[in-house]
């Protein structure tokens, strides 16, 4: 049985009810939280939560209410003249399509509601049928505790696959009863209290030259950090990577005093530190913090500490004194939003998988690119080509993921031309878990389609989804703090503004990132832009689980996973008393981990109902 989360400081949540009389019990229910409260514009019930002051907007105008909610510029005044104009909950793409910022979207139009989230998937929406109504929230765990649900134990199995589940399985919530929207649709819900999801939004054709489009990657990303530091005295953002760099040094053109962190590595090979300093250096008055690598907190360190409650298993479990040493300096300096470079990874780096597409359309570019991008892997050119060649549809892909899942990891010299990588479970799998997940796997694979036409696209909006979930969870932990966590490459406009160019402009092999290197010209200082590396945390993680290892062998006695039938904790045992194999990637551990912590925290949240 799941709980609440807490009513003070923290994360926020809210639920959306229908406008219909069938919802009574459930905001019943919710009143007895002493929850804030928005009414249709019939009167009923309508939104129900906790959210900070400043995150929610509400416009009203006849029988249309219109609340938006999350990190946004919009006012009452804006929204007001909006809902004078709906007619029906579809009119709402338009006024979607305009806002910058990351937030959730809900409208109440004559009886029928609208809830839509971002299209990576960094703000959720999730439903559950309650008796006989259909109810939203931003939280699983708040529609679990309303249902009294229990976990998932098949869904959760799949968590333990590695590098991830693949689509849809991903994002599927890990509590009985509980649904959540796939990218790109909304959850109408009608006047008698049923749900149904719409889809809204598709993927850009990539069809923008690059001088076009990193002048609209320019004009999104300035729009989204301006959302965030305006009217502000203080901001803190990541100094690290490219990434993080364009959103400082956007950061720094506004009023607002910009207070910079970088970590410094353990890893010799780690260069962050000294790229932070040339671009202070230039960007002038930004003030700075360097983080020396032996004051951070180690991957696995405290992990018998974790008190966090999210409502999936969430890597960031992994390491929270790590996650949140930056956000408690920030905020003591301060700081109420820590700006990051999250999500810029999976969108300029971009997919070398939009070969497939380009050898169809564009031969001669695919075929240079190809060779070049064989030569940095290495790549075997055999299985690239065959890669490339192979139309198999997702899902013939996805039925022979679910054929593989106990087979020997495809090598890292794999290319990666096709669907995706083809996810594994790890050897202290119990068969029972194996069985589980390729039910599911196969299950999915009927019906499944991508989540856009080009192998590419749908790689990156995949990866999108994935990372932008767990920086949800880690925003999650930095509200404790007083901060409130901002990654604007997963806005919507941003997200669109990059999709949009062109594959061979964006993605190549002999350069790095170009569209972020275009479109911040000018405003990062021209030495930072030459940068072409980054630290890519490995060196942490074999360093932390060689000393921390007796927090591994802990999570091991009394295994709730074993509990289940998931895993065979013996086999785990032995794995993690000493150096993985070649084999066995971190991200495997990772996975097991994160689900035996969060089962952990289920048994150590309280049963008291918070006021």
């Amino acid at each position: 049985m799941v709980d609440f989360p807490g009513s003070g400081e923290g994360p926020g949540w809210f639920v959306v009810l229908p406008d219909c009389a069938s919802a009574a019990r459930v905001s019943a229910a919710l009143r007895t939280r002493k929850v804030q409260e928005v009414s249709h514009p019939s009167g009923r019930p309508w939104l129900l939560g906790h959210w900070s002051p400043g995150a929610m907007a509400v416009g009203e105008a006849g029988r249309t209410k219109i609340a938006v909610v999350g990190e946004h510029a919009v006012t009452a005044d804006r929204l007001t003249p909006a809902a004078d104009r709906i007619r029906t909950i579809s009119d709402l793409d338009g006024l979607a399509r305009g806002l910058a910022g990351s937030w959730h979207l809900v409208a109440s139009v004559a009886g029928r509601v609208r809830v839509q989230g971002s299209v990576t998937g960094f703000r959720r929406v999730f439903h559950a049928r309650l008796e006989d109504t259909t109810v939203a929230a931003d939280r699983a765990d708040v529609l679990a505790a309303l249902l009294d649900a229990e976990v998932d134990e098949q869904r959760l199995a799949a968590r333990l696959l590695n590098p991830c589940a693949p689509h849809p399985l991903a994002g599927e919530p890990v509590w009985r009863g509980v649904g959540a929207l796939g990218i790109g649709r909304y959850l109408a819900l009608d006047a008698d209290g049923r749900g149904r999801p719409v889809a809204w939004w598709a993927p850009p054709e990539p069809v923008v030259p690059m001088a076009e489009g990193a002048s609209a990657l320019r004009k999104a990303l300035s729009a989204a950090v301006e959302v965030r530091v305006r009217g502000r005295d203080v901001v803190s953002c990541d100094l690290g990577g490219l990434d993080s760099t364009s959103v400082c040094a956007l950061a720094a053109r506004g009023t607002a005093k910009v207070i910079a962190y970088t970590a410094d590595g353990l890893d010799p090979l780690c260069d962050d530190v000294t790229w932070a300093r040339r671009t202070v250096a230039r960007l002038g008055d930004v003030g700075h913090h360097v983080i020396a690598g032996d004051q951070l907190p180690m991957v696995y360190e405290g992990l018998r500490d974790v008190d966090e409650r999210f409502d999936e298993p969430c890597p960031a479990m992994m390491h929270p004194s790590r996650c949140l040493l930056i956000p408690r300096l920030a905020a003591a300096q301060g700081s109420r939003i820590h700006l990051t470079g999250f999500g810029g990874d999976e969108l300029l780096s971009g997919s070398p998988a939009h070969l497939h597409t380009l050898a169809r359309t564009h031969p001669r570019i695919a075929w240079q690119r190809l060779r070049g991008f064989a030569a940095q892997g290495p790549w075997p050119y055999r299985e690239a080509l065959r890669q490339l060649w192979d139309n198999s549809s997702y899902r013939t892909w996805l039925g022979r993921a679910g054929d593989l899942l106990t087979a020997v990891p495809p090598p890292l010299e794999t290319p990666a031309l096709d669907w995706g990588t083809p996810p594994r479970l790890p050897p202290w799998a119990t068969p029972d878990a194996v069985a589980a997940v390729r039910e599911l796997i196969r299950t999915a694979a009927r019906t499944a389609e991508p989540l856009a036409e080009r192998r590419g696209q749908h790689i990156e909006l995949e990866a999108m989804g994935n990372n932008s979930r767990m920086v949800r969870q880690v925003g999650q932990m930095a509200s404790r703090a007083g901060l409130t966590l901002a990654a604007p490459y997963y806005d919507d406009r941003v997200v669109e503004a990059g999709l949009a160019v062109r594959p061979q402009d964006r993605i190549t092999p002999w350069q790095y990132k170009p569209l972020i290197v275009e479109a911040m010209r000018g405003i990062v200082p021209d030495e930072s832009l030459t940068r072409h590396t980054k630290d890519e945390g490995s060196y942490e993680a074999e360093v932390g689980m060689r000393e921390q290892r007796a927090e591994l062998l802990a999570l091991c006695e009394d295994s709730r996973l074993a509990r289940l039938g998931l895993i065979d904790a013996k086999v785990l045992r032995e794995t993690c008393g000493r150096p993985l194999p070649p084999s066995l990637p971190f991200d495997a551990l990772y996975q097991t981990v994160v689900c035996e912590m969060w089962l952990r925290t289920l048994e150590t949240a309280t049963t008291a109902v918070p006021g």
